[in-house]
């Protein structure tokens, strides 16, 4: 509500105070002043309550979840399609148990974000959920990739053979394993690794390495990351951010064919990586590993 200036302090008063001899400053000593000032009054009131009154007009707003989730694409882009500054991720596409885990995660402090926990603290979990159901539903095209820093063909040759091969000697499968052939995520709960921003894959995977995210234990992607030194980590990040998206950029609808994950691997938010499969298939022509060219990205 706004606030009306008091009649000491209104500037459209001001010039009717009288001098210390009596006198109006603006007016001649034969006009008496406080008609003038009483319609100087009505005027001030009239243009300050007009907006006041229109503000009290009941807006009418269609009462869906694209109405109530305005406050998400402030940081997370128009129909969370990722922020602009490269650190807040997509949201539209993605599984909807993963999107539900990540709320849940901010909710119970398994990620660290205080905008993130203030904005989930009120809401149920039941309403968490229909909110992730709601950014998964939404189909939008993938922007190209953007990625440039400045990385040596060997670099993101090696990080190209930890996506599609894994390390054996390491224990370490690979991430199509878990997160599709296509690289797009598998429902409900893998979410895909392409479409995002380097800056933003760089920071997700020093926060596993640091402890400042974490998922329900069993937590696969911590155990993942302690196995990969830094270097190979940036070689991973900078060669997904450079994938353009496949044709079909939807997650998959079941786990790839191949091994169970091992028993220090297991996914307490995605269980569903624990169950062996048939033999494995062979990626797409896209993300078959090869060896980066010299001299190319």
């Amino acid at each position: 509500m706004p606030t009306f200036p008091s009649p000491q302090n209104s500037p459209l008063l001001a010039r009717f105070k009288r001098p210390a001899n009596g006198t109006s400053p603006t007016t001649p000593q034969r006009l008496r002043p406080w008609p003038v000032v009483w319609a100087a009054l009505v005027v001030t009131a009239s243009s300050l309550a007009s907006p006041w009154a229109t503000a009290q007009t009941p807006v009418r707003v269609i009462d869906s979840m694209a109405e109530r989730t305005r406050a998400c694409t402030a940081c997370h882009g128009d129909q969370g399609r990722a922020g602009p500054d490269g650190y807040y991720p997509r949201l539209a596409g993605k599984p909807a148990g993963y999107l539900h885990n990540q709320l849940r995660n901010f909710a119970q402090g398994r990620r660290h974000y205080e905008l993130m926990a203030r904005l989930v603290d009120p809401l149920s979990d039941a309403y968490l959920g229909e909110m992730a159901q709601y950014f998964a539903d939404l189909k939008l095209p993938y922007p190209s990739p953007t990625a440039n820093n400045t990385i040596a063909p060997e670099r993101l040759a090696k990080g190209q053979q930890l996506v599609t091969q894994g390390d054996a000697a390491r224990g370490l499968p690979a991430c199509t394993q878990c997160h599709g052939v296509r690289l797009t995520g598998v429902q409900p709960n893998v979410p895909g690794l392409l479409g995002l921003p380097l800056d933003y894959l760089n920071a997700q995977l020093g926060a596993w390495q640091t402890g400042q995210r974490r998922a329900h234990a069993p937590d696969c992607m911590a155990e993942v990351v302690k196995r990969i030194p830094a270097p190979d980590l940036i070689a991973v990040s900078s060669w997904l951010a450079r994938q353009p998206l496949p044709a079909d950029t939807h997650p998959a609808e079941r786990v790839p064919p191949g091994p169970a994950l091992p028993e220090d691997l297991r996914c307490g938010s995605a269980p569903e990586l624990s169950t062996p499969l048939a033999a494995p298939s062979a990626l797409p022509p896209q993300h078959a590993a090869k060896p980066a060219q010299k001299g190319q990205p």
